[in-house]
């Protein structure tokens, strides 16, 4: 029975992947089933920041699933511990404490109940009185129950209510709508400092500043959701340092630890006593192996000097998709996003765009109906961008 086979008759359909299996991955490379090697700026959805098998992220993976790959958080381990430190030096947002899971949902499910603690404390110790939690449209932010009802689209939410009716719309970079709905009821705002199942939209930094101070103003969480966006994508380690604006707390994920499922929660120390022994938990989180893989990422990181490279390197890319796009008015309407967390824009629905590349041995990720994402792994050459902007425009120019 093939692969194919396997799929139909035994994995749940709720996706619908591309015809394509892919056996092997080497770098900014994965090979298929039938020897064809593709450009992959897909990258699991911006979550194989080393791109694939890293001789430093194999080497660590391999020797702690050696030593001890899973201990209850019953008890401390080694590798959570110095992961905690390393991230919270590493963000240089002061002082602060980590929870770690599994994955971005997680993650933002924690910050939801963060929220509700919150409110509770705001409320003089009254459940359901400041519990409202305000998010932008076309936000995404999981598919759990909690931040599913966080993430305003129909395709996520269709078929699934009733869901929680705590939350409240305004639309991003628009902080008039925010101070309609922001007030003593509300427990926290959470948003992406870029949107990135939304579209790549961009917060301003204006308007993350704004609702910094709106926040303020009302003793609400200001939380981001960096989970897509984090992690060194944007040539900042996280996108909302674009804006010089310090959240409360903030998700990370997807490319945190390589591959290697992983989600964190950073909390600021002031806010991180609200979680007692008890009040939340994950069996696998923070385990050493997963541990393992996310030190290994920050290592190579900082060893090989990834974030000034994306800055230096994805300016020059971006450029060039630029004045791709321009040759395309017809078809490309605007280049967007940040660093390596960056898209085209169409006038049209963009699924025959995106078989179209990789039919042409680039690999890319739809976002919403007419946005293809451009997600290289952090360690990409500078060959490799130029060849993906070569492979887009024989693609453009066939369309």
């Amino acid at each position: 029975m093939s692969t194919t086979q396997h799929y139909a008759t035994y994995v749940l359909a709720n996706y619908a992947p591309a015809p394509l299996t892919l056996v092997r991955g080497n770098g900014t490379y994965v090979w298929d089933d039938a020897g064809r090697r593709y450009l992959d700026f897909c990258t699991g959805i911006a979550t194989n920041a080393l791109g694939h098998a890293h001789p430093h992220w194999v080497a660590a993976v391999q020797a702690q699933a050696a030593t001890l790959a899973h201990a209850s958080n019953l008890f401390r381990n080694e590798r959570q511990g110095e992961l905690a430190r390393t991230l919270v030096e590493n963000t240089g947002e002061g002082p602060a404490r980590m929870f770690f899971c599994n994955s971005g949902t997680e993650a933002n499910e924690a910050l939801l109940k963060l929220a509700r603690l919150h409110g509770k404390h705001k409320s003089g110790g009254r459940e359901g009185v400041a519990h409202k939690v305000v998010v932008a449209g076309k936000a995404f932010h999981g598919r759990t129950f909690g931040s599913m009802s966080a993430t305003p689209q129909e395709k996520i939410q269709k078929g699934f209510r009733p869901l929680l009716d705590s939350f409240a719309v305004g639309e991003l970079n628009d902080l008039a709508s925010f101070e309609k709905l922001v007030g003593g009821d509300t427990a926290a705002v959470l948003i992406e400092a870029i949107q990135g199942e939304g579209g790549l939209a961009v917060a301003s930094p204006e308007f993350l500043h704004g609702l910094r101070a709106l926040c303020d103003r009302h003793d609400a969480l200001l939380l981001f959701d960096e989970v897509q966006c984090g992690n060194g994508r944007t040539g900042k380690f996280l996108a909302f340092q674009h804006s010089g604006v310090t959240p409360d707390a903030f998700s990370l994920a997807k490319g945190l630890a390589g591959g290697f499922p992983m989600g964190a929660v950073w909390i600021a120390e002031k806010h991180a006593a609200l979680f007692t022994p008890g009040s939340h938990g994950a069996t696998f989180g923070g385990n050493p192996l997963a541990c393992a893989a996310a030190l290994a990422v920050q290592e190579v990181i900082s060893s090989e000097n990834l974030i000034e490279k994306v800055t230096a390197r994805s300016a020059v890319w971006r450029a060039d998709l630029a004045r791709v796009a321009g040759r395309y008015p017809a078809l490309v309407r605007e280049v967007r996003g940040v660093g390596y967390l960056s898209g085209l824009a169409f006038t049209r629905e963009v699924p025959p765009v995106v078989a179209a590349l990789r039919e042409a041995g680039l690999l890319t990720v739809p976002a919403g109906d007419n946005v293809i994402r451009l997600l290289p792994p952090l360690t990409v050459t500078v060959d490799e961008l130029a060849q993906s902007v070569a492979i887009l425009e024989s693609v453009l120019a066939a369309l």
